[in-house]
């Protein structure tokens, strides 16, 4: 996996920027290239060739990006300043240069050598005054440094607080080889349309881990356009979209149906063979099962027990989950710890089976894998299928082991409507009693019956929830009439409430 090392070594990357001409005596190392001195000819007295940051400093110098002192020295230890910062940002991601003066900002002087680059920075949101202030000349801290490189390469801030810990910048302040290691990995994780596959690891029967030579762009990690690129043999599918491991530059987490244990898979992407490998048997420890509604029961693993949910894992997520997030390793190991990681559960169906009777296919109910910080998956019986109180049932799957996975049905009341609120002619915000504490919205739908009797249905708008208030959405182009009161119904009797009724104002 490629994660950023500690040790930099050299990396041959972009072409270089241009050459500087040679320069007599101290010259300002962030100005024009015009003006400043680079390696050619120049022994640098003060890179040290095994130092963490030398290749990183020399790869920017060949490129024109990063420039010496006329005296022979980069003094890869000196600190940045943030004007310094905008500049290196700037020229090593290529960013276009838009120098117009950013409004209401009242400390970046025309004229001045980096006027440009912070103009640029400022223009695009990445660097932001406080106060009409930008203190230029200030040393860059490393939340500074992490929050400009993350816009300014559109990547996630934990995923580049962990390259810059990993090169070792402190709080306070950052150094120039600091900065250049950062840099040079910033290059890297830029997305590229020519991205290839360079590995594919299996991490268990319903998980890949493949690495890319450079990162997916968003067009081709979507959704619909990930499933034309991806194509395996021998039956197996991928389910939902590949993402991002935070910390790495490509990696990603690629969700599959079950493999067959050691069957041969090729993977062909973008109509290109990309590579094969083995299919895993390897089940994902759960721990046990529960039933959550009449219809609905839900499946736990647990964080403790070594079984991390992708999500916490992944770029996509890391500012959402920012309480329980973290950044596994190569060895996808933290603080010691080695993780099994359950990747996306769409399209996932397990088997419930009650005691005496025949077995049932439940299926993943949408954005319900790991909801208010718990890993606990929901299915859903079959339309029409409800869970008999009283009765046994054992869950099993092909693609987990769940070490509890009886438990016997009881009565739980349906969830309670509190009231209605239309936000526009298209969807209404429906609240309960009591926060469920769950996603318990998830693939429901309600009824709504005008006061001249006319039918329209509302289905919730997935990850919608904010406590015991969620949205729902009219189907198939509906619209609520002005001025007219509808009564408010739960379809499947999910939940219940007398006299619940919206009215969308004239």
């Amino acid at each position: 996996m490629n994660f950023v090392s500690n040790k930099m070594a050299a990396i041959v990357l972009a072409a270089a920027i241009g050459a500087s001409a040679l320069a007599t005596g101290p010259v300002n190392v962030w100005a024009s290239s015009g003006t400043q001195a680079t390696a050619a000819g120049l022994g640098f007295q003060d890179i040290n060739e095994d130092g963490a940051s030398s290749a990183a400093i020399q790869e920017l110098l060949k490129q024109g990006v990063m420039n010496g002192y006329g005296n022979g020295l980069v003094k890869p230890n000196a600190a940045v300043t943030r004007a310094e910062l905008a500049k290196l940002v700037v020229t090593a991601l290529g960013l276009p240069i838009n120098a117009a003066q950013p409004a209401g900002v009242t400390d970046l002087a025309a004229g001045k050598w980096y006027h440009d680059y912070v103009a640029t920075l400022v223009n695009l949101g990445v660097m932001l005054p406080e106060g009409g202030l930008l203190k230029p000349n200030e040393p860059a801290t490393a939340e500074e440094l992490a929050g400009v490189v993350s816009k300014a390469l559109k990547r996630d801030v934990a995923s580049v607080q962990y390259w810059a810990k990993n090169v070792g910048v402190k709080a306070e302040s950052v150094t120039r080889g600091e900065l250049a290691q950062l840099v040079v990995t910033s290059q890297q994780a830029k997305p590229s349309t020519d991205a290839t596959v360079a590995e594919i690891k299996v991490l268990n029967t319903i998980t890949l881990e493949i690495t890319f030579s450079e990162p997916l762009t968003p067009e081709d990690a979507a959704l619909d356009q990930a499933l034309k690129n991806f194509s395996f043999s021998n039956g197996l599918t991928m389910l939902n979209v590949p993402q991002l491991k935070t910390g790495s530059i490509s990696t990603y987490i690629v969700p599959t149906s079950p493999q067959k244990a050691e069957a041969s898979y090729d993977l062909t992407y973008k109509g290109k063979s990309a590579g094969s490998f083995v299919g895993s048997g390897e089940k994902i420890e759960m721990s046990s099962a529960g039933q959550v509604s009449f219809d609905t029961f839900e499946v736990e693993s647990e964080l403790s027990k070594g079984v991390t949910d992708y999500g916490n894992v992944i770029s996509a997520y890391s500012v959402g989950r920012a309480a329980i997030a973290f950044v596994l390793n190569e060895n996808n190991q933290y603080n010691g710890n080695t993780y099994e990681i359950i990747s996306s559960m769409r399209a996932k169906q397990v088997t419930i089976t009650p005691e005496g009777g025949a077995p049932m296919q439940a299926t993943y109910v949408l954005f319900t894998q790991a909801t208010d910080g718990r890993q606990a998956p929901k299915f859903r019986l079959p339309a029409g299928s409800v869970l008999t109180p009283g009765v046994k049932y054992t869950v099993t799957s092909e693609w987990s082991n769940i070490a509890n996975g009886t438990f016997v049905a009881k009565e739980i009341a349906p969830l309670e409507l509190a009231s209605a609120k239309a936000l526009n002619d298209s969807s209404l915000e429906l609240t309960l009693k009591e926060d469920p504490k769950d996603e318990l919205f998830a693939v429901r739908s309600i009824e709504l019956t005008g006061t001249d009797g006319s039918k329209l249905t509302a289905a919730y708008k997935l990850t919608s929830r904010k406590g015991a208030t969620g949205i729902f959405e009219l189907a198939s182009g509906s619209k609520l009439a002005a001025g007219m009161t509808y009564k408010v119904n739960a379809v499947s009797g999910w939940a219940t409430g007398s006299d619940i009724a919206v009215t969308l104002s004239e």
